[in-house]
């Protein structure tokens, strides 16, 4: 696999991590116990060796990453010519007692540790022990390797379906020769191309700039729970909705399922400040909602491909109903202005700058996101498919965000099998009480869902996102294979 220039936006991410502020994205996936073969005197499936050799055969999981001379101050991907895959792929044991609790444990742990730099930027952890058979397997991936559209393309490389259907990698697109001497012509082209990249980048960043200074009259609003100087340290919960009631409020109330869950969001984090003996934050948190401009259907490409939204979540609103009439007003109203307008837009900029720019600018850049929003709730699209792991079915898969520099909470969620799942990612000295969080999650939706139909009946659900806006855009296995 030949070299590949690193993306401004992914060059960010690089250079954006610290120690104590890793950047890496996370799954927790759950799978049932393996079926029994059936066969005698066959051996027990070995999961970790089927891991291992399915994480080596995803051409990407062998890049890692290097400084190039041109251009200057950047960076490409280029194949690890000692690759060894049992650096990346282990299997931890656990305590069958409370199986999930201590995979969420552990999990904190793990999250806590930035990916080795000289390596492939990856981790893979096969968690065992559970007493009916059933596993976990933890990955991370850092974020300059993969937005969520193209983690859960990598990452889903380990499943049966995706691993059978594989299809033949495409060959990335090579780092081009370096020429010192640019014929008059190309000296015209790269000025033309540089003055353009200039106007659209002063275009997006006088609209970052903009909402930047309407919020720094706002930063002592919000309770500091959510803006507390990192610890290094890092907690995970797990939380499971019913898709099928997420669409019941929806089809009540108008909307898409995304609205339903950020209203869901917004009302949690007003009984974890109630259930903390604070008052409420005199202005309402503004949390970032990451968008793809990946083209829907269209296969996930190398690279970040980001844009964002920014909501102020309306936790000082009282009514569950006009917290969600609220947030569908506000996310209506962003995408209306489009994504290439407001503070969210922070990553089209970050696609518009130089490698040096990045390099350099790194250290100021790091503490800009809290100028910007308070939190981050992302969601992360999976296959519609249902997935498998040597037989053993997929059974929830909880995605986990990194944390940005004086932030302390990020929420993810990805709709699979007819619930949501939701992993949240916390400072452990912030945020201790992160299971309360937690509850107040599932406590949230019972405000929201709909009292029974005449009949006793739930509605019929249809069990998947409907449009691409309702929960992004699943991927199918012929897009992950592709």
């Amino acid at each position: 696999m030949s070299s590949e220039l690193l993306a401004p936006l992914d060059l960010a991410f690089w250079h954006l991590e610290s120690t104590a502020h890793p950047l890496h994205l996370g799954a927790l996936a759950h799978f049932g116990p393996v079926p029994p073969d059936g066969t005698p005197g066959r051996e027990p499936l070995d999961l970790l060796d089927l891991l291992a050799r399915r994480a080596a055969a995803v051409p990407r999981l062998r890049m890692r990453v290097r400084d190039v001379l041109l251009p200057v101050g950047g960076a490409a991907w280029s194949a690890d010519p000692d690759f060894d895959v049992h650096r990346h792929v282990h299997e931890i044991t656990l305590p069958g007692a409370d199986f999930p609790a201590e995979t969420a444990r552990l999990a904190a742990e793990l999250m806590e540790r930035p990916v080795a730099r000289g390596l492939p930027p990856w981790e893979m952890y096969l968690l065992s022990g559970a007493p009916d058979g059933s596993f976990a397997v933890l990955v991370k991936l850092h974020h300059a390797l993969a937005d969520g559209m193209r983690a859960v393309a990598i990452g889903a490389g380990i499943f049966d379906e995706i691993a059978a259907g594989r299809r033949p990698a495409r060959r990335p697109r090579p780092v081009p020769p370096a020429s010192w001497l640019p014929g008059p012509g190309r000296l015209l082209g790269i000025a033309r191309e540089r003055l353009g990249d200039l106007g659209r980048a002063v275009e997006v960043g006088a609209s970052v700039v903009g909402s930047s200074v309407l919020r720094a009259g706002r930063l002592d609003g919000p309770d500091t729970a959510l803006a507390a100087e990192s610890s290094g340290t890092r907690r995970v919960a797990t939380v499971t909705l019913s898709l099928d009631r997420v669409h019941r409020v929806r089809r009540g109330t108008g909307g898409t399922a995304n609205d339903v869950l950020l209203a869901v969001v917004a009302g949690a984090l007003r009984r974890w400040f109630e259930g903390r003996g604070l008052p409420l934050p005199g202005t309402d948190p503004r949390a970032l909602v990451p968008v793809s401009r990946r083209r829907p259907g269209a296969p996930p490409g190398p690279g970040n491909s980001l844009s964002g939204y920014l909501l102020d979540l309306p936790v000082t609103e009282p009514d569950p109903a006009a917290r969600l009439a609220s947030v569908r007003h506000g996310m209506d109203r962003n995408k209306a202005a489009g994504p290439f307008r407001g503070a969210g837009a922070v990553a089209l900029l970050a696609d518009r700058l130089h490698p040096l720019a990045h390099r350099f600018g790194a250290p100021l850049a790091s503490g800009a996101a809290r100028l910007l929003f308070d939190l981050l709730v992302t969601q992360v699209p999976l296959p519609r498919s249902a997935l498998s792991l040597g037989g053993a079915p997929l059974r929830a898969l909880f995605p986990m965000a990194p944390l940005a520099r004086g932030q302390s909470l990020a929420v993810a969620m990805s709709p699979y099998g007819g619930q949501v799942h939701i992993g949240l990612v916390a400072d452990g000295e912030a945020v201790p009480d992160l299971d309360a969080l937690a509850a107040a999650l599932t406590a949230e939706l019972d405000l929201l869902d709909p009292p029974e139909t005449p009949d006793g009946l739930p509605e019929t659900p249809d069990g998947l996102p409907e449009t691409p806006d309702d929960l992004q855009e699943s991927p199918d296995l012929m897009t992950l294979t592709s």
